[in-house]
């Protein structure tokens, strides 16, 4: 069940991709972009790096992103992954973390032709996590600068 923060997400992305989903639009100066963290996943399909990098490919397909490049790096140590995906539209990434069955997700994309929430959905189903928080962020808006300090 969603909470209502969650709720509101949703509602105001649904917003958005009336307003903003058009032919005219694709390539206007905007950009969305999904974070995700996953907890309690499946620790199978979160160690079996074969399987995972493909799945994070077929991901990207299904939000209408084009994959360009794909670099990845194991962590003999851990048996975790990093791997970052280059995207004609931006990238998507994914960081591992098996010794706490959990991973980080990204998924960043210009224009307005990406569906952020159908990659989202092929991993949580895949990965299976007990827990997801996501929020899918609007680039091209304003950001709230008090939720940033000065370095």
């Amino acid at each position: 069940m969603r909470n209502r923060e969650e709720e509101k997400n949703m509602a105001l992305i649904k917003d958005y991709a009336e307003t903003f989903y058009t032919k005219e639009n694709a390539y206007a100066f905007v950009g969305r972009h999904l974070i995700a963290s996953y907890e309690g996943c499946y620790l199978k399909a979160l160690a079996d790096h074969d399987e995972l990098v493909p799945v994070m490919k077929t991901a990207i397909k299904a939000s209408g992103a084009t994959l360009l490049k794909v670099v990845k790096h194991r962590f003999p140590s851990s048996g975790g992954l990093t791997a970052v995906f280059l995207l004609a539209e931006s990238h998507a990434s994914i960081h591992t973390y098996p010794e706490h069955a959990a991973c980080f997700v990204d998924l960043f994309t210009c224009g307005t032709t990406c569906l952020p929430e159908k990659f989202d959905a092929i991993l949580t189903a895949f990965l299976r996590p007990k827990k997801v928080y996501r929020q899918i962020l609007l680039r091209h808006q304003s950001i709230d600068q008090d939720k940033f300090r000065e370095v």
